[in-house]
């Protein structure tokens, strides 16, 4: 998975956690906002947490794959951000 160029833009990246499954959304070399994948009914959805402290932001999409939904968290989270 690549940094989304509205990110890169932005001096941000996107970076995989040593878990394997946990995507960091990373500005100003600080990590922001955490991005999980979790199963839902043999399909994937995502869960958005800021780092600082814990704070959810709501991702409800079901998706086939992990990339999927990580994708799509990432979307939501930038829609939830306001960064067109």
């Amino acid at each position: 998975m690549t940094t989304p160029d509205w990110l890169a833009l932005r001096g941000g990246e996107l970076k995989l956690g040593s878990d394997g499954r946990t995507w960091y959304f990373i500005v100003g070399g600080q990590p922001q906002y955490s991005l999980v994948t979790v199963p839902t009914g043999g399909r994937f959805g995502c869960t958005i947490r800021q780092t600082i402290n814990g704070k959810r932001i709501a991702s409800a999409g079901v998706h086939a794959s992990a990339e999927d939904a990580i994708r799509a968290g990432l979307e939501d989270l930038r829609k939830e951000l306001g960064w067109g």
